[in-house]
């Protein structure tokens, strides 16, 4: 074993023990501390807000955990920055500038596939190569596990990776929905969801059981805490019958029931239910009064998943429910998707369907990750909404591979996740541009 496996080996039986009963404003200095054990000098680590926009220094002091009066920078944005670059590729990326004695890598902070930010690391010049790279991501990892560990019972985290106030609806959803990224061997799945400090009625939930993946896409009457708290039960009542083994062609109806038992008449949500069958593609799904899911296929086509409706949850209208059927492809993108989006207008302009597959299917192109098109995606619907929306955005987006596991290197680059053996990229690296594309199909 060498010296460098001897100090990671006891760096990471130290963070690891120390783990247990440790706060999240002690990790930045246990993080430093530990690893110089490991050869690197000085390790900084910065999370990205709620937003996506900006990766702030955590520092284990003050009321939110940032508060600094060192060299290193505070606050960086992503969007033109080389932290910002390992942030939204994935990869390592080695910092400009330095001396001839030592050398700043920017690493991706990742848990699974789901971003927190980005490790500051320095060491001496003197590293050997894949092993350093191998050494820095094992650690990445390991801080990652330690902010996952303690941010949930931490105030600090909370204010520090906000950038302004919160509402009570948006308090309930963000704490209630699963992380915006999710992949394995069979899927990937992205999800963005605006505005998000503002949020009113919109929620989405995914979950794996098996063979079988369920979605889920939620929009609530209204735009205050009362559609805030219809969301939430809805999601709620769909998780438990869902665990219960109620079938999807009668989820809606338990879903409404519990609706109207809190609510009567008053509340109601529309939604998308749907269930893919990994090992044969086959995607299942019950409309109720939502808008229809979306198929891209080729990374070109797209086609509008079309089935009969049934009523909003909570109308108690008893329309019948239509359960749809769909064989999907190796590759095929499902996106569910709120009004939000496409109906998102500044002027008299709406973002529009077409604009938004346009979009998605020429971010595909690029071979940007899936969370890294997502969050372009929310920047483009801002911007064309200056910066201010009336209603909730969300998308919820998976891409099946096929029946056959996909290795974690075919997985990797479309997740933005780093693989150890991968040259990290150089700092002068531009972002790549893509070649523009016509207005997609509808089919």
């Amino acid at each position: 074993m060498t010296r460098r496996d001897d100090g990671m080996l006891q760096m990471l039986r130290s963070l690891l023990a120390g783990s247990h009963v440790m706060s999240f404003e002690q990790l930045p200095s246990r993080v430093a501390e530990e690893a110089s054990a490991a050869g690197f000098d000085d390790v900084r680590v910065y999370l990205g807000d709620l937003q996506r926009d900006v990766l702030r220094l955590l520092t284990g002091e003050g009321p939110d955990a940032a508060q600094w009066t060192g060299d290193a920078q505070a606050e960086m944005p992503v969007e033109g920055t080389v932290a910002g670059r390992a942030y939204q590729y994935g990869q390592i990326v080695a910092a400009a500038g330095g001396d001839d004695a030592y050398q700043t890598w920017w690493v991706p902070l990742l848990d699974g596939t789901e971003r927190l930010g980005v490790l500051r690391v320095t060491n001496a010049q003197d590293g050997d190569g894949d092993g350093l790279h191998e050494d820095m991501l094992t650690l990445a990892s390991v801080v990652a596990m330690l902010v996952v560990s303690s941010r949930d019972t931490s105030d600090s985290h909370a204010r520090l990776t906000r950038v302004k106030a919160m509402n009570v609806a948006a308090e309930m959803q963000w704490t209630l929905m699963p992380p915006r990224t999710y992949a394995d061997d069979r899927v990937i799945i992205g999800a963005a969801l605006e505005p998000a400090y503002e949020v009113g009625g919109d929620a989405y939930d995914y979950a794996v059981a098996g063979d079988t993946i369920h979605f889920s896409v939620f929009d609530a009457m209204g735009h205050d805490t009362s559609a805030g708290l219809t969301a939430n039960l809805a999601v709620a009542a769909c998780r438990n019958h869902r665990r219960q083994g109620t079938p999807l062609d009668q989820l809606g109806d338990r879903i409404e029931q519990v609706l109207m038992e809190q609510f009567g008449h008053s509340r109601y949500v529309t939604g998308i239910l749907a269930d893919l069958d990994t090992r044969s593609g086959i995607l299942t799904w019950v409309n109720h009064g939502h808008h229809p899911p979306i198929v891209i296929r080729g990374g070109r086509w797209s086609t509008l998943l079309k089935c009969p409706p049934s009523h909003p949850m909570g109308t108690d209208l008893d329309l019948p429910t239509v359960v749809c059927n769909e064989q999907l492809e190796p590759g095929d993108r499902l996106v569910l998707y709120t009004d939000g989006i496409t109906e998102a207008r500044i002027g008299g302009n709406e973002f529009g369907l077409a604009h938004f597959i346009d979009f998605l299917v020429r971010h595909h192109s690029d071979g940007l990750p899936v969370p890294e098109t997502l969050r372009r995606l929310i920047r483009a619907l801002l911007q064309h909404h200056d910066q201010h929306l009336q209603d909730d955005a969300t998308i919820l987006l998976c891409e099946w591979f096929g029946a056959q596991p996909r290795t974690i290197k075919v997985v990797a680059p479309q997740a933005g996740v780093p693989l150890p053996s991968e040259v990290p990229l150089p700092s002068d690296r531009g972002c790549r541009q893509g070649a523009g594309a016509g207005l997609p199909a509808l089919r």
